[in-house]
């Protein structure tokens, strides 16, 4: 069997091939600064996703605090702030307030939102402000060290807890997100995980279910998302994920804590 010239193989028909997987237009075509197998870029991909299948992105304003958060405006191709360390909230309020057919999100890490910033959250919830709060857990201080965070679970290993988080000298890991399902004002507090695909695509539904709270109107909306950190838990990517699962998840469990009645029929 002859084979095929060059001149024949540039006759032939090109192939048709369907685009099934393309950059968002809310996210940047940048390097990333995140750690390998740190999962802050997948979020921030379904962030932007989800942006641009509401059509939202030219009036969507996006809020990111320090921590390993602090470079994603860089990141989001469209407005943002930064916020002085825990204030997002409270930053988030002035600019939906003053530009309310704006939507406004907040995209915090646990050591920033559950540490320094808990009273921004804690009185933001209980005045119902109309943001989105995307509250990223992966139970440390990454970009500061490795240290013992609100969220460190029983035991874990830290910079600063060595011999493990012993509730004694530490007390016990808070959960935000229950606490904040408690109050009138929240219209959706819910926690997912990203150990496995499964998860992941739960994630994105709840973080359009979040957005479209916003859209509606109906109340604060958190959407807490148990993350990887491989390089301060010193694991390879993949056992960080099963860390998250066999670690993470005992002590947070995957739950929805409240979800308004309009928001329980969203599709991801």
């Amino acid at each position: 069997m002859s084979a095929i010239s060059d001149r024949e193989l540039t006759a032939l028909p090109a192939p048709h091939l369907d685009v099934v997987y393309e950059r968002p237009e809310a996210l940047k075509d940048v390097p990333t600064h995140y750690c390998p197998g740190c999962t802050h870029g997948i979020i921030q991909r379904m962030v932007a996703e989800t942006i641009d299948e509401l059509g939202i992105r030219s009036r969507t304003i996006a809020v990111a605090p320090v921590g390993c958060a602090v470079f994603a405006y860089k990141y989001f191709n469209l407005d943002s702030c930064e916020a002085a360390h825990g204030r997002a909230p409270a930053m988030a309020t002035g600019l939906k307030r003053s530009l309310p057919d704006h939507i406004v999100f907040t995209y915090q890490g646990d050591g920033d939102l559950a540490s320094i910033g808990g009273n921004e959250i804690l009185h933001a919830a209980l005045r119902g402000e109309r943001i989105t709060v995307l509250f990223i857990n992966n139970a440390i201080y990454g970009m500061t060290g490795g240290q013992l965070a609100p969220t460190s679970p029983i035991g874990m290993v830290t910079s600063s807890s060595p011999l493990g988080r012993d509730p004694l000298r530490a007390g016990y890991p808070i959960h935000m997100t229950e606490m904040l399902a408690t109050m009138p004002g929240v219209a959706l507090a819910v926690r997912r995980s990203m150990h496995s695909v499964a998860e992941m695509r739960k994630t994105k539904r709840s973080i359009r279910q979040a957005f479209q709270a916003q859209i509606d109107g109906l109340g604060l909306a958190i959407v807490e998302i148990l993350s990887s950190c491989p390089t301060n838990w010193r694991l390879e990517p993949t056992a960080a994920l099963d860390y998250i699962r066999d670690q993470m998840v005992p002590e947070y469990p995957i739950a929805d804590f409240k979800v308004a009645e309009a928001l329980q029929e969203i599709q991801g």
